[in-house]
């Protein structure tokens, strides 16, 4: 036997054992641990398990957008855009007549990106519906096509069985 340095695979975890006896019981196993109610730690940090996204006021940025719960994020997102090209605009219009003034334009600049972002990360929650919707639509549309696949072969099968048993039966007296 390999050592577990050597070998391809490593040993299972020893708790491995708890779970011995699932299969004539399963109430032999022991309970998954509940789950986390703080804040954890991860690469250093402190995350919190809130699902909520601050709002901008609570992160010390003024929010561009209107404050009421129902969002035009289209409209919102392309007016920002076309804020935030003006803008643009403007710090090179400032910096070509008036270098030592852009640090004004540069603060919003970096306020429009902060609030399209915030915009942006509000969708997430709608993406990820949405990507999980198509997720599972096409595994049912290859398992759809895999059954059909099969029903076709079984059908291909069994139009050769009864093929052959015609042919044996002709040629046997």
């Amino acid at each position: 036997m390999a050592s577990a340095t050597s070998a391809s695979f490593p040993p299972p975890p020893p708790y491995y054992r708890l779970y011995k006896d699932y299969i004539d019981d399963p109430k032999s196993a022991p309970e998954p641990p509940p789950p986390l109610q703080e804040s954890f730690p991860l690469f250093g940090q402190h995350f919190t398990i809130d699902l909520v996204l601050p709002s901008l006021e609570d992160q010390g940025v003024r929010q561009l957008y209107p404050k009421s719960p129902i969002i035009d994020f289209k409209k919102e997102l392309t007016s920002l855009n076309r804020e935030l090209q003006l803008h643009i605009l403007e710090l090179a219009d400032v910096l070509v007549e008036r270098p030592s003034q852009y640090a004004r334009r540069v603060e919003d600049i970096s306020l429009i990106f902060k609030n399209l972002h915030h915009l942006l990360n509000s969708l997430r929650p709608h993406q990820a519906r949405a990507t999980l919707i198509h997720i599972l639509e096409r595994q049912i549309q290859r398992r759809k096509e895999a059954v059909d696949d099969v029903k076709r072969r079984r059908a291909e099968a069994q139009r050769l069985l009864k093929e052959s048993l015609l042919v044996l039966d002709g040629q046997l007296p």
